[in-house]
């Protein structure tokens, strides 16, 4: 059996190259936490429904539940 290590690999003889970008987008991430999957259950039509609003926005249908889920809450707590 013949070891191979990683940096012996091609891809790490030359320099690498961070994107600065996307370092800071990953450490705002991991400041706000992390989400917690959980499951609802949804019929056809409602789902088909969030897709086609979410497509009109560009953004993926999960997002704009969370979205719905997240003003729901927010107004229920100014309301009480």
């Amino acid at each position: 059996m013949v070891n191979s290590y990683v940096k012996s690999l091609k891809e790490y003889e030359e320099p690498s190259e961070f994107d600065e970008k996307k370092i800071l987008e990953a450490m705002k991430k991991s400041l706000k936490g992390k989400k917690k999957p959980t499951s609802v259950a949804l019929d056809e039509g409602t789902i088909k429904d969030l897709k086609k609003i979410a497509s009109k926005m560009e953004i993926p249908y999960q997002v704009l539940m969370r979205m719905f889920i997240l003003d729901g809450i927010r107004r229920l707590k100014g309301a009480a």
